[in-house]
């Protein structure tokens, strides 16, 4: 007999929550020119968190001119001393991270376990990893090795770096963007997603907690209004964005003509390829944390299960199995697998898709689950008879859904999964290295996992080809979108 799972709440009482939060501008909060507020509301309860300063034209004014006059000295401090502060930032962030999980799944919805396994100490890592590259940038263009003696270009900063993120990853997107602008002696405007401010918020108390020179890093919680005056300020040299394709193409239209540099990390639609030679449980494995994980708001992931018709059937039986398996519910809970959908709004997209792909002709199938009365919740989906034609396996969903297709070669699979405006991520799942070497060239993804998916290391370089975006973040790839070499 199955043990049953007794709840194993995370006390919320370690983090402690004010009623409002201002603007972080030039090392104070402060409130916004005009007095607007927001609420952040945690969408596993739609209780109010807080109250939140909403950032406006005059707002992004006043902060891109204390990065401004930041840039200056910070620029000029040696890169080791640069890099003692992203230390004592990743050492701060390991210290708080308890606080910090509880924090991040009350405001996003996703599981603690995910916040307090994945999500944190892959946000110290890399402003660990950042803080290593501070003092060897020239390195870091070249690529040459620190032992070959040769001296390689002297790389400077750009300057003020305006940085929109997004919802899904709040803490960790911020880390992708501050860390290697700071570790380049860039200086930041950075704007969180409105529906999940309040770890960049806490971030900016980590900031002052380190001694971090005012005005290097200056925060703006906001709607999209705030994040369309950063990107047009005429005094950003920089502009960093994770979020949909949509608005990536009106950010890249924005900028054209201007000297400023770009990086766009936007949608995907990724195919998590299985031949009939996979493993068929690590396959499962692996095809559940392509698509459930963060409750499928992740752009790389899986939602496309590309299995090789010969074992089909048993895959998917594995799969049902152990979709049955999964628990929905509260994210402070250590035991759920999946959390709360992260708004209304992409509850309703997420709705409104599901119910298209029925309409098409798609068979449907979600395990029985339980759904809490309060809050937004999906629970995890399956979509069996999906054609290349139907929108569930065109259009990026965003949530717990996964669409099935099937393949009989190695062509049809490479052309199937190429058969998207995608092209961020791919997972090949095979006992045999060369079909993984050759169908993984063959991919147009900027990452491709090899019996594995959504696998993520400061070291290594992220960003996609074609409506996923352009230019890398990670690695030493990284560090380039912030040099002027």
């Amino acid at each position: 007999m199955a043990f049953a799972y007794a709840p194993a709440p995370e006390s919320r009482a370690i983090v402690d929550i004010a009623p409002s939060y201002g603007l972080f501008i030039d090392g104070e909060f402060t409130e916004s020119a005009d007095g607007r507020v927001f609420k952040s509301v945690s969408p596993s309860s739609e209780e109010v968190l807080a109250e939140v300063a909403r950032a406006g034209e005059r707002d992004v004014d006043r902060a891109v001119k204390a990065a401004r006059r930041a840039f200056a000295t910070w620029s000029a401090l040696p890169g080791a001393e640069r890099g003692k502060y992203l230390f004592r930032i990743a050492r701060i962030l390991q210290e708080r991270s308890r606080e910090l999980a509880v924090l991040e799944s009350l405001d996003n919805g996703k599981p603690i376990r995910e916040t307090r396994d994945f999500d944190l100490p892959t946000v110290a890592a890399h402003f660990f990893y950042y803080a290593g590259w501070a003092d060897k940038l020239k390195y870091a263009v070249t690529g040459r090795s620190p032992m070959s003696g040769t001296s390689g270009p002297d790389p400077k900063p750009l300057g003020v770096a305006g940085q929109v993120i997004p919802w899904n990853f709040p803490l960790l997107m911020l880390a992708w963007k501050v860390a290697p602008a700071l570790a380049t002696g860039n200086t930041v405007v950075l704007k969180p997603a409105e529906t999940t401010p309040l770890s960049a918020l806490f971030f900016a108390d980590v900031c002052r907690q380190a001694g971090l020179p005012r005005g290097v890093v200056n925060i703006l919680p906001g709607y999209g209004d705030a994040g369309a005056a950063l990107v047009a300020h005429e005094d950003v040299d920089k502009v960093a964005f994770t979020g949909s394709t949509e608005v990536g193409r009106s950010i890249a239209r924005a900028v054209a003509g201007t000297r400023k540099k770009v990086t766009l990390e936007l949608g995907g639609k990724a195919a998590n390829i299985v031949f009939d030679d996979a493993p068929i449980d690590q396959a499962v494995e692996g095809v559940v944390k392509g698509i459930f994980f963060n409750q499928g708001h992740v752009c790389s992931a899986g939602s496309r299960l590309l299995v090789q018709e010969s074992i089909q059937d048993e895959l998917l039986d594995a799969l049902k199995r152990r979709m049955s398996t999964l628990r929905v519910g509260d994210p402070l809970d250590k035991n759920t697998d999946i959390g709360a959908i992260n708004s209304p709004e992409q509850l309703a997209r997420i709705t409104e898709l599901a119910a298209a792909g029925e309409a098409e002709g798609a068979e449907r199938w979600a395990p029985a689950c339980e759904l809490p009365s309060s809050g937004y919740w999906f629970a995890p989906t399956l979509f069996t008879g999906v054609s290349q034609a139907h929108r569930i396996a065109r259009e990026e969903i965003f949530g717990p859904v996964l669409s099935v297709l099937t393949f009989r070669t190695p062509a049809e699979a490479v052309e199937k999964a190429n058969n998207t405006p995608y092209g961020l991520s791919a997972g090949i799942w095979t006992e045999k290295g060369s079909r993984i070497l050759s169908v993984a060239n063959k991919l147009r993804a900027g990452v491709v996992w090899a019996n594995t998916f959504n696998q993520f290391d400061p070291t290594s370089p992220f960003g996609g080809y074609k409506e996923s975006g352009y230019g890398r973040e990670g690695g030493r790839h990284g560090l380039e979108a912030y040099l002027d070499v």
